[in-house]
């Protein structure tokens, strides 16, 4: 019979790795515990330098603090959504929408009027140029560059016009003028940096107006001294007053004209028609209504030969009373002469 002896002591070295992981858990739980709570006060301190949110219609320049300064190259600006920088380098934002500034600016006009004028300036600024626009300018740009010049070329704009022209006529033409020679001036100013020897921050050398693009400047209002507005508004009524009258005149003078055409007219239609109906035209028309008389329903007494030209004479109808003109001055019922002449052609056609 084969006995085999077993130790009690074959299970003691798991256990003891057990408590040994244990032990070392229990010693060194508490330092594990401080470090996690370190790095997240780290995540948590440097998470807003770290992701940069651009939002929509936004762009970002990076300005790297070890790394030559403002990012130059258009190809690594920070496009719309989620980015992630290096906690030392910080993300610019640019709005690429439309932007409007309403400012306003005070003038005098060319006949010595002082006026307060309010513009609107409506401008986009150029992606690709932005680097550059944030190198030379700054953040401020509204304030140190489109806003100064707008207001300097609206001085000069107005003062080649008179206070009414500015007040009431000549609006849409000032407008145009102060964008365009905004636009000029921007041009001819020039803009240059980007001397480092990193590769992205290559010089460059562009105008102002290469930057933004300038889209309209808007007048929404214009303030006068009061005396100089009711003078304006005065001759403007008078203005028209006379714009009135000289309609009228002239509605006078069609009038007559009309009248003298109209005149020609009819005597030209009685000169054509006297020329143009004879005797035998008016025999011929005449003959034609005693036909259709004469096939009328109505009774009536129809003279032949009495008529002038032979025509016959239409007396009416016979239950009609006799004319005056057909009884004898003494009223004794006789037949006058006539028309005892005429009385034996005297046809009685009722119908």
């Amino acid at each position: 019979m084969n006995s085999r002896v077993v130790s009690i002591s074959d299970q003691q070295p798991t256990s003891r790795m057990h408590h040994a992981w244990w032990h070392f858990v229990e010693r060194q739980l508490p330092v594990l515990v401080i470090y996690l709570v370190v790095a997240t006060l780290i995540v948590v301190i440097l998470a807003p330098f770290t992701f940069v949110t651009v939002p929509t219609g936004y762009v970002g320049v990076l300005w790297k603090r070890f790394g030559g300064g403002t990012v130059l190259d258009p190809r690594y600006l920070k496009s719309e959504g989620l980015r992630i920088t290096l906690p030392w380098n910080v993300v610019f934002l640019y709005d690429l929408r439309l932007q409007s500034v309403t400012e306003t600016y005070n003038a005098i006009s060319k006949d010595g009027i002082n006026m307060t004028a309010t513009i609107n300036i409506r401008f986009r600024l150029k992606r690709d140029a932005v680097p550059q626009l944030h190198q030379s300018i700054g953040p401020d740009y509204i304030k140190d560059l489109i806003v100064p010049e707008i207001g300097n070329r609206m001085r000069e704009v107005i003062a080649e016009y008179t206070a009414e022209d500015v007040y009431s006529t000549k609006r849409a033409e000032i407008q145009d003028k102060i964008r365009k020679r905004a636009e000029s001036a921007l041009g001819e100013k020039m803009m240059e940096g980007g001397e480092s020897e990193e590769e992205a921050n290559s010089p460059y050398r562009i105008p102002l107006y290469a930057m933004l693009n300038l889209i309209d400047t808007l007048i929404l209002g214009i303030e006068l001294p009061t005396a100089v507005v009711d003078a304006i508004n005065r001759k403007i009524e008078q203005y028209y007053i006379a714009e009135e009258y000289r309609f009228r005149v002239a509605r006078e003078i069609r009038e007559s004209e009309r009248k003298k055409i109209e005149a020609d007219g009819i005597s030209e239609f009685q000169r054509i028609v006297s020329e143009g109906i004879s005797d035998s035209y008016l025999t011929w028309r005449g003959i034609e209504a005693t036909l259709q008389l004469a096939q009328s329903k109505n009774s009536k007494v129809v003279i032949v030969g009495s008529g002038k030209d032979g025509l016959p004479i239409i007396m009416g109808s016979t239950n009609r009373s006799p004319s005056p003109q057909s009884t004898s001055p003494a009223g004794s019922g006789e037949i006058a002469p006539e028309r005892e002449k005429a009385a034996p052609l005297t046809t009685s056609t009722p119908q």
